[in-house]
């Protein structure tokens, strides 16, 4: 009778963990809807702006290029790492801390490499390995533009200060619910554009060129760290929402199995008894 208290004891606790997962996936699966629509909204204005600008830039005289695009030989490198606050999300924030590894160890080897987490799982556990420089976890508390372009002006100047020679974004690109893609992004200083660039000539730039450069890269930035922020955020929510999912499943497979050993033990039991009770009789008449 013991062995059946303690696989009763275990179908509880598996239907009360079944019962978190559950509920978890919902929570995540109403917030994903509303930062899947964000992303979503967002990212052909910031790609189409990131084009524009990077086509601009290329086609400007070096002594007129902007600031921010000035390549010097790399030496120093932030690693700008966006991961969650909280886990229970699969292989969502493993698989940054995994290619911020990569950076420091194989990319950027014999450099100075130093972090800034956004996200409070990337600065626990990047802060063992490296040189986390600054913990922007808060930023998911509210995440607006204002929040998130702070962080990117801070990026910006420690770039043209010359505190770092190449700045790297690592994050996760939202796929759809399922799917999550990491990415390594160069930040600064900005990538030209590949391919022929003779179309630019078909605008009328009013005021010049290297004017409307120098004004629109800071905020073109901004948005590129925004849509990076919230691709993850995104990504964050449909990755806890698929392996709360699985997780779901598994619990409730386990449930099963576990109801199944128990009935098949509680049968073995009662026929025990049964026999017990036959032989008991039969020695008594005996």
């Amino acid at each position: 009778m013991a062995n059946l208290k303690e696989i009763r004891n275990r179908i509880a606790s598996v239907s009360s963990t079944m019962q978190i997962t559950s509920a978890m996936k919902m929570v995540s699966a109403a917030k994903l809807k509303k930062a899947q629509d964000a992303i979503t909204a967002m990212r052909p204005y910031a790609n189409k702006l990131t084009e524009l600008l990077q086509s601009l830039s290329a086609s400007l005289d070096g002594d007129a290029g902007s600031k921010f695009a000035d390549n010097r030989a790399v030496n120093k490198v932030l690693v700008v790492a966006i991961t969650s606050n909280r886990g229970l999300c699969g292989a969502f924030n493993s698989n940054i801390i995994k290619q911020s590894n990569v950076l420091l160890d194989e990319t950027y080897a014999g450099k100075q490499v130093d972090f800034i987490a956004i996200g409070k799982k990337g600065n626990d556990i990047l802060g063992k390995r490296g040189n986390v420089i600054a913990n922007h976890s808060t930023v998911f508390d509210d995440l607006t533009f204002d929040n998130v372009a702070s962080i990117a002006q801070d990026l910006m100047d420690h770039f043209t200060e010359g505190n770092y020679d190449r700045i790297e974004l690592v994050y996760n690109k939202f796929k759809n619910a399922a799917t999550q893609i990491v990415m390594t992004e160069q930040f600064l200083p900005l990538v030209p554009i590949e391919g022929d660039n003779s179309n630019a000539a078909d605008y009328i730039f009013e005021p010049s060129k290297p004017e409307i450069v120098e004004q629109l890269i800071p905020k073109s930035l901004k948005t590129q760290l925004y849509k990076a922020v919230r691709d993850s955020f995104a990504s964050e929510h449909g990755a806890r929402m698929t392996a709360m999912h699985k997780a779901t499943d598994n619990a409730t497979e386990l449930r099963d199995q576990l109801k199944l050993t128990y009935n098949k033990a509680r049968q073995a039991a009662i026929t025990n008894e049964i026999l017990e009770i036959v032989g008991g009789a039969e020695a008594l008449n005996n």
